[in-house]
């Protein structure tokens, strides 16, 4: 399969010298957006094979094979890296949308045994088959949408058999899609009804029971835990962490939707990959990330469902951190997967600048599954993941006209979706 996208616009998300395959923008970096217009790019087997400006095309000798795209007032980037989903889940949590809209806070609503236990209770009585189905409806979806590298956690189950089945289905997915996905064990999402009031007892069943027949199934590619109020505190996410570690899991966990409790502290002690949510934040999070080396996710859709703060976006880059922005897709607190909402919420509400929110949204995205030499950047070699727009003026049109839909073709690995 030979592609060859010419006349384009603008060509963004450059990165020729391929620095990024190792490494990824952090503070001043994330302001950096490598443009080129009226472009060129040529893919080869699914891989960027070369780019450049029409003024140095090379022209094209052999047509066998070729397919050609006249990308003239498009722009064409890399597809997003949504790099925090729940996506599979079973049915859906409208009516908890509406006890919302009455006034009941999403604390409020959990306490009652609705969130995250009520979708416990559902996905238990839900096939593997019927589970897979729903779910690859979604990810089909968010391709169409733009996203071309997804993370997919479990957590949903809250039971050994119930946490395989939604592993198994994720390896499914992996199977039945051209898309990198990682997968991440977050048994430890909430206090099951079995467990009630006794959280110290679940964290260890889930460290005794569930991570090591994870690991046996070679299901999962990183650990993570609800560090919150009313869940899991600072000492069990450190457990967590370091039986995951045990397991060969790396960490990236939830962290200050709603409150600090010490679970950015203990992930910067155990060297977490991220740190994802950061709605609240004190002094002690930004200096101990300050310090280090995770990366920080901010998820805006679920702050505009929940109608709760948004993380400090523009804070994190300004003290020279990375920043990463994912969707948080999920049927409770964020029933999204469009990733373009999300950068131009980015924009509007965290006071990213495009080229900071379209970095963060896809090789820092990138970044943070560990696929940051595999996509995120128009670099030669890495996956042919592509975005064509429809005819915009610039790379600003997109986080500015949110509520239209400006996506003409997506390629993975070179093919049109």
């Amino acid at each position: 399969m030979r592609l060859l996208i010419k006349n384009i616009g603008q060509l963004i998300g450059i990165e020729e010298k391929g620095t990024w395959k190792s490494s990824f923008p952090k503070g001043k970096e994330m302001a950096g957006l490598g443009v080129i217009k009226d472009a060129w790019l040529a893919v080869e087997d699914g891989r960027i094979a070369d780019f450049g400006s029409m003024t140095s095309f090379p022209g094209v000798t052999d047509w066998a094979g070729l397919e050609l795209v006249d990308a003239e007032n498009c722009v064409v980037l890399p597809t997003w890296a949504d790099s925090h989903t729940h996506i599979v889940y079973a049915g859906n949590r409208q009516d908890e949308y509406v006890d919302r809209i009455k006034g009941l806070s999403y604390e409020e609503i959990a306490s009652k045994g609705g969130g995250i236990i009520n979708s416990a209770m559902k996905l238990r009585d839900t096939s593997e088959e019927d589970l897979w189905a729903q779910a690859q409806k979604r990810v089909e979806e968010v391709i169409k949408l733009g996203t071309g590298a997804l993370e997919i956690k479990s957590g949903y189950g809250l039971d050994l058999d119930s946490e395989l089945k939604i592993l198994r289905v994720v390896k499914k997915l992996k199977e039945t899609n051209d898309i990198p996905i990682k997968a991440t064990l977050l048994a430890a999402h909430a206090v099951p009804p079995e467990f009630k009031g006794n959280a110290d007892a679940y964290i260890e069943y889930v460290i005794e029971e569930i991570i090591p027949a994870v690991a046996e199934e070679n299901l999962a590619d990183y650990i993570d835990i609800f560090c919150e109020r009313n869940y899991f505190d600072a000492s069990h996410t450190a457990r967590i962490m370091e039986a995951g570690a045990e397991q060969g899991l790396k960490a990236k966990i939830h962290v200050n939707q709603f409150s600090s409790i010490g679970g950015v502290q203990e992930a910067v002690s155990h060297e977490a990959l991220s740190v994802d949510h950061l709605e609240v934040m004190e002094e002690a999070d930004y200096a101990s990330l300050k310090a280090s080396e995770v990366i920080p996710v901010g998820l805006p859709a679920c702050s505009l469902f929940l109608s709760i703060p948004y993380t400090p976006g523009r804070e994190l880059i300004d003290l020279g951190t990375s920043f990463a922005l994912a969707t948080d897709y999920n049927p409770g607190s964020s029933p999204t997967g469009n990733m373009n909402l999300v950068v131009a919420l980015a924009c509007m509400k965290m006071k990213l600048l495009p080229e900071e929110a379209i970095n963060a949204a896809t090789i820092v995205g990138a970044a943070a599954m560990e696929l940051q030499a595999e996509l995120g950047s128009i670099t030669v070699g890495k996956r042919a993941n592509l975005i064509l727009t429809k005819e915009i003026p610039n790379f600003n049109y997109l986080p500015y006209a949110f509520g239209s839909n400006l996506i003409d073709r997506v390629f993975i690995n070179g093919k049109s979706k």
